[in-house]
């Protein structure tokens, strides 16, 4: 795939989430919830979550105020873990945060990502990186039990 068509294709996956987000919203019965922030720009990222008996993600919803790299990121991210167990949807957002951050990943764990995949060219954007894993930060500090006066990062 060309550059070119790579930086379109990056562009209509963004704008399409960000304009028409999935699974936005809240849940008022979520069994976990926080709220992240991103001091840099302002985003605001409220998550919304519920585990089933299996331990897994039956629902998942997040709103809040931002970019729209930061909302585009969180209706990928809740698209990609709904339905996976907890422990998938850690290996999940590790993954993700690694690619973001410039780190290799094996070609299993690119494709853990499933459409977020196309997220982590924002490391070509250094400034942008805490807008995209905003929404990760969030899913992980639900999933791994970390308090809410903890720092984002």
């Amino acid at each position: 795939m060309s550059l070119d068509r790579l930086k379109s294709l990056y562009r209509e996956v963004i704008l399409e989430n960000a304009n028409n987000p999935q699974n936005h919203g809240s849940l008022a019965d979520a069994d976990y919830q926080t709220t992240v922030y991103n001091p840099s720009c302002g985003d605001k990222l409220n998550l919304f979550l519920n585990l089933n008996d299996q331990n897994e993600i039956s629902a998942i919803k997040f709103n809040g105020e931002g970019c729209t790299i930061s909302q585009a990121s969180a209706s990928l991210m809740t698209q990609v873990v709904k339905g996976k167990n907890k422990d998938e949807a850690i290996e999940i957002a590790k993954i993700f945060s690694k690619m973001a951050m410039g780190e290799d990943c094996s070609k299993d764990e690119i494709a853990k990502l499933g459409d977020a995949q196309i997220m982590t060219n924002i490391m070509m954007f250094p400034a942008r990186i805490k807008c995209a894993t905003l929404a990760w930060w969030a899913l992980e500090r639900i999933l791994l039990g970390k308090d809410e006066d903890e720092e984002n990062d």
